[in-house]
């Protein structure tokens, strides 16, 4: 979890794997004349602020390299640069400010992400404007832990994950499937999504569309457009994303097993 959230933190990792096309072998290849790769950074002075930053980073991460580190343009900070991503450190090592996906005010002691109690508390008022009788319900008997998701049947990962369904299960996890067709409103992605919503049987709709790309068209009164509305509200920008009971955000897929221990620790600093 602490390589995890660090490289969310400085958005390495992207909260979905859909979300974004595979770049193309041209796009790879370095453009002419593009500059070199920076010089290792000179080794900042004992007991400065510079290198409590490097520090604090290295805790976190020791893999990761720190390109540059210096004066930030906000008193208490300092700057850091890692994998092209700008972050800042404040002076005593103790709290990382990062922007982008998953971003916030990180204290690099307890490796909290102290936003997220914020954004927690606003993403479950977000969540309960949505029906219960509105999601799509994979549980077993007496789950341990239940997460809500935003789907979309033409995401890969999202495909990915339904498959492995039994195991969260197994895992003692209960999936809640909120509809997010990434596309937008009125897309193709869209109206599959809301036929599975139309359907007699919702999850036996979901299943097939996931697995076989086959979804009986279908209309009728439905949520999905609020389901989508709130999406965006949340902060979502691709799928699957994954929230924990608590409104905390938990990223886009991971396999069953990863996520119950994730779930497991979540619980464990909440208690």
């Amino acid at each position: 979890m602490k390589r995890l959230l660090l490289a969310a933190a400085f958005g390495l990792l992207s909260i979905s794997a859909c979300a974004k096309a595979p770049a193309s072998a041209d796009d790879a290849k370095p453009a002419q004349g593009a500059a070199t790769a920076p010089a290792e950074i000179t080794k900042p002075a004992p007991g400065s602020p510079e290198e409590r930053a490097v520090a604090a980073i290295a805790a976190l991460n020791p893999e990761v390299k720190v390109d540059h580190v210096g004066k930030a343009p906000m008193p208490g900070f300092r700057e850091a640069v890692v994998g092209g991503q700008v972050i800042y450190v404040s002076d005593d090592g103790n709290y990382l400010l990062f922007t982008g996906a998953g971003g916030g005010l990180l204290d690099t002691r307890t490796q909290k992400n102290l936003s997220e109690a914020t954004l927690g508390g606003m993403r479950n008022k977000l969540l309960q404007t949505i029906p219960a009788g509105e999601r799509i319900v994979f549980a077993p008997p007496n789950p341990k832990h239940t997460v809500t998701v935003f789907t979309d049947v033409e995401c890969g990962y999202c495909r990915k994950m339904h498959e492995e369904i039994k195991q969260y299960n197994a895992e003692g996890i209960a999936v809640e499937y909120l509809a997010f067709p990434r596309i937008g409103i009125g897309s193709e992605g869209y109206n599959d999504m809301v036929s599975v919503w139309c359907a007699p049987d919702r999850k036996s709709a979901l299943t097939k569309a996931k697995s076989t790309g086959e979804v009986e068209s279908r209309n009728c009164r439905n949520t999905v457009a609020d389901q989508y509305k709130v999406g965006q509200s949340v902060g979502l920008t691709g799928t699957p994303m994954i929230i924990a009971r608590d409104g905390s955000q938990l990223g886009g897929y991971l396999p069953a097993k990863a996520l119950r221990a994730a779930l497991d620790k979540l619980e464990a600093s909440d208690g």
